[in-house]
């Protein structure tokens, strides 16, 4: 049931301009911030979902947020607060461009764009797993757009920190994975890993993955069909089965099938580009080889607090700097192996679209590596000290000089 925005608060410092929009727990305001001057999105938690340990969550997350949003694919948080009204707020960068929840449901995504960004939001979602927070709900309308035309993805960890009595009225249905739908204390990375898929998957086929179109699309029965499984072909003739592949990976209906993390998923991806030929997109993360903590791979075995954090010993500490281990001796990163093409239903025959294919050949691994230069170091060469000669010069004067004298008076004398 949509939930008619509340009247927008009075916040020092900023006056309000119009609504946004609104969610199942919190209302989206666009601001014009006084200094500097900006027109900044707020978003403000409802007052009748929060309470005080809603509003302490809340502020651990936005200190946490903070520290995530320097990544180029997650929305920049400027400041947050709280209201004269008691509610929590975060100031957030204004993403004027159509989200793409609108425009997947207006006309599918072409295939580069949406492979490029799966890789971007997977990157996002990978750094904010690795710094112990779940997004909880990953969907096409959370991926904005900055002004540059890059995906940036919203509202991490928010839906966290609602607690289990709040957490289902944020849930959005047609991206959840199906342990999510039979018991919301099982959230996993690997939840993220099957919205992330479903997500990109709805870019693709203009739907989310149990959606039938003219059908009956409610949130029981579209639950019914997710739990059920058996994923639907996306059904677009210049999609290539490869694609259908990866994205069918991370929608796997077991947990432990799916890609082992959102760094796995996005990688796939890349395989992808790779191997249709198409320009690969770099995958943010933070960096594998000097502030990584533990690994998320094996993460789907160990469930998430209802609060959305990633227990302490799956995560990096936010103020303590991970080990720093040695630099790579080895051999140069293997380059990636082909995707395997199995039997999956979509696995068929297409027809790809000359408008989207890239011409341009992909020779460089795909693995993170830490770059080091191969050139001997330079070998330091004393300079030369010259002893200025003059004092040499006026030295053999004075005893030129000397002896003249010596010789004038002699004469004189004689």
């Amino acid at each position: 049931m949509t939930r008619a925005p509340a009247t927008p608060p009075r916040l020092a410092g900023f006056d309000y301009l119009q609504t946004i929009g609104s969610g199942g727990f919190a209302d989206v305001y666009l601001y014009e911030q006084h200094l500097p001057r900006r027109r900044v999105a707020v978003k403000v938690l409802a007052t009748d979902v929060f309470d005080d340990r809603a509003v302490e969550h809340f502020r651990d997350e936005a200190n946490l947020m903070a520290q995530l949003s320097t990544h180029p694919s997650i929305v920049t948080i400027h400041q947050a607060g709280i209201a004269e009204t008691g509610q929590p707020y975060l100031v957030m960068e204004y993403c004027a461009q159509p989200n793409f929840g609108s425009r997947f449901r207006a006309a599918p995504i072409p295939v580069t764009e949406a492979l490029a960004v799966g890789v971007q939001i997977a990157g996002a979602v990978e750094t904010a797993h690795r710094a112990g927070i779940l997004h909880r709900d990953i969907k096409p309308a959370n991926i904005l757009v900055t002004d540059y035309h890059r995906p940036a993805l919203a509202d991490f960890g928010i839906a966290g920190t609602l607690g289990a009595a709040h957490a289902i009225d944020a849930l959005s249905v047609p991206w959840a994975a199906p342990e999510v739908l039979t018991d919301e204390a099982t959230l996993r990375v690997s939840s993220d890993v099957y919205a992330l898929g479903a997500t990109i998957y709805s870019l693709l086929a203009g739907r989310a993955p149990f959606e039938i179109p003219g059908g009956d699309n409610s949130a029981e029965a579209m639950s019914a069909r997710i739990r059920a499984g058996g994923l639907p072909p996306i059904g677009r003739a210049d999609v290539p089965p490869a694609v259908e592949e990866a994205i069918a990976v991370a929608l796997s209906a077991s947990p432990s099938a799916r890609s082992t993390s959102a760094l796995a998923f996005g990688r796939a991806l890349q395989r992808v580009q790779e191997q249709l030929g198409f320009s690969v997109t770099p995958i943010d993360v933070t960096d594998d080889a000097f502030t990584r903590g533990p690994s998320f791979d094996d993460s789907r075995s160990r469930p998430i607090t209802a609060t959305g954090s990633v227990p302490a010993t799956d995560a990096v500490a936010a103020t303590v700097p991970a080990a720093v281990p040695p630099f790579p001796t080895g051999a140069p990163a293997a380059p990636i192996p082909p995707v395997p093409t199995g039997s999956h239903p979509a696995a068929a025959a297409f027809t790809p679209s000359p408008a989207t294919a890239s011409t341009t050949p992909i020779t460089a691994p795909l693995e993170s590596t830490v770059r080091r230069s191969t050139a001997p170091a330079p070998v330091y060469t004393a300079p030369v000290v010259k002893k200025p000669v003059w004092p040499g010069i006026v030295l053999d004067a004075v005893l030129v000089a000397a002896v003249a004298a010596a010789a004038a008076v002699y004469l004189i004398g004689g």
